[in-house]
C-alpha cells in the first residue's frame, strides 16, 4: 500500500456526521469557535478573528496535498461544530495522522470527539493503514489525556519539535494506534457511547 492519502467521504454514527470541509461550513465554524483564544491555542495558527481569517485557513487546509479536512457536523443540531483532517505522515509505512482537530467548547466533553475518532480510526483501518498517529503539544494535557482514553499509546516526544505562534518552542508527543489494538478499544468505547 502507498502512503497516498485517502479520498474525502462522508462518515456518520449517531452523535456526528463528518463532511469533507469546504467553504459552505465556515459560518457554523466560525459561530462555533472563532475568536476563543483557549480553543486555538495548541493549534498552529492564532485564532481567527473574522469569518474571513477562517475562510482562508479553511482554503488552505481544502487545497493543500497533505490533509483531507472533515467538517465535523453535530447531529443534533446539523450545524458544523469543528473540523478534523487525516494528515500524511512522511517516514511511517502505512500509517495515517489524525490531526488538525478543534471542536467548539460547546462540544467539549460530549461523545464528539470520541465519536469522530471512532468514526475516522476505523476508515483508516477499513483502507488498510497499520497505524494510526495522534500528536498534541506536551503541554496539552487535556489532549493527551483524550488521546490516551480512545487507545493511543504513548510512542515519544520529539523536543523542540515546531515554533508556537508565540515564538516558544513546543515538544510533540506521538502516540499511536495499531491496527490489532483498535478492536478491542472500538468496542469499549461503543459501548460507553451506546452507539449501534
Amino acid at each position: 500500500m502507498t502512503a497516498k492519502l485517502p479520498a474525502p467521504v462522508v462518515l456518520e454514527n449517531d452523535v456526528v456526521r463528518l463532511e469533507p470541509l469546504t467553504m459552505d461550513h465556515v459560518p457554523d465554524l466560525f459561530a462555533a469557535g472563532g475568536g476563543d483564544e483557549e480553543l486555538w491555542r495548541w493549534l498552529p495558527i492564532d485564532a481567527p478573528r473574522s469569518e474571513a481569517e477562517l475562510a482562508k485557513t479553511a482554503r488552505k487546509l481544502i487545497d493543500d496535498d497533505v490533509h483531507v479536512p472533515h467538517a465535523v457536523v453535530a447531529k443534533e443540531s446539523g450545524r458544523a461544530v469543528g473540523w478534523t483532517t487525516y494528515c500524511d505522515v512522511p517516514g511511517f509505512d502505512e500509517s495515517i495522522e489524525i490531526g488538525w482537530t478543534w471542536y467548539g467548547r460547546a462540544v467539549w466533553r460530549t461523545a464528539v470527539n470520541t465519536s469522530c475518532k471512532l468514526l475516522l480510526i476505523d476508515h483508516a483501518f477499513s483502507l488498510g493503514y497499520n497505524r494510526v498517529v495522534l500528536k498534541t503539544d506536551h503541554l496539552n494535557l487535556r489532549s493527551q489525556n483524550a488521546i490516551r482514553r480512545i487507545g493511543g499509546v504513548h510512542e515519544g516526544t520529539l523536543r523542540r519539535h515546531r515554533k508556537r505562534t508565540d515564538g516558544t518552542w513546543r515538544d510533540t508527543v506521538y502516540f499511536g494506534i495499531l491496527e490489532e489494538e483498535w478492536p478491542q478499544h472500538r468496542d469499549r468505547l461503543r459501548n460507553r457511547l451506546n452507539l449501534s
